[in-house]
């Protein structure tokens, strides 16, 4: 697989991850954490908007990783 069709394919899919992600947060946060305090919420949305990262990291190495050389 070429690295230009990863990084197209990992650019939807970080993408795709994103958006899903953010939706199941904020429908946890709406169900679970209505009569919490501020607190909770900061640390709550502190946590899930980094977390995100952890799987779009192992997305960007994958799509990083350089093409095979030709076998000869």
């Amino acid at each position: 697989m070429s690295q230009t069709f990863r990084k197209i394919a990992g650019t939807v899919l970080i993408i795709v991850l994103v958006g899903i992600y953010a939706l199941v947060a904020t429908t946890i946060a709406s169900a679970k954490l209505a009569d919490a305090g501020g607190f909770v919420h900061l640390v709550y949305f502190l946590l899930t908007g980094l977390l995100w990262i952890v799987p779009a990291m192992f997305i960007i190495k994958w799509m990083m990783k350089p093409n095979k050389p030709p076998k000869t």
